[in-house]
């Protein structure tokens, strides 16, 4: 895995529908929690070999909310959903990727 120079700072729920990251950049990103979730990068929701997406957003509870975060070395957290699921790992790389899509 290579290292990332931008990290965040804050990681925060602004509300129940958001998250937000102040960046070391000083950038602020703003994530809906329910796209996050349908983003899990676990190997039950994304096909390790190929990519392709596993998982349903169809299937997943519309009012989902992180429940915790944990932590994963300096590179990733870990999210605890509402739904019971808490397997992908969200690096800083995934995270800064997610958030710069949805602002193109």
């Amino acid at each position: 895995m290579e290292p990332m120079d931008i990290f965040p700072n804050d990681i925060r729920q602004a509300d129940e529908t958001t998250l937000v990251i102040d960046w070391s950049d000083g950038v602020q990103s703003r994530y809906s929690v329910f796209k996050l979730r349908a983003a899990c990068p676990c190997a039950n929701c994304i096909d390790e070999l190929t990519g392709n997406l596993l998982l349903d957003p169809k299937k997943i509870d519309p009012n989902v909310k992180p429940k915790g975060l944990v932590s994963v070395g300096n590179y990733a957290i870990q999210i605890a959903w509402s739904d019971g699921h808490d397997t992908g790992i969200y690096t800083w790389k995934r995270l800064r990727a997610l958030a710069d899509s949805e602002s193109t």
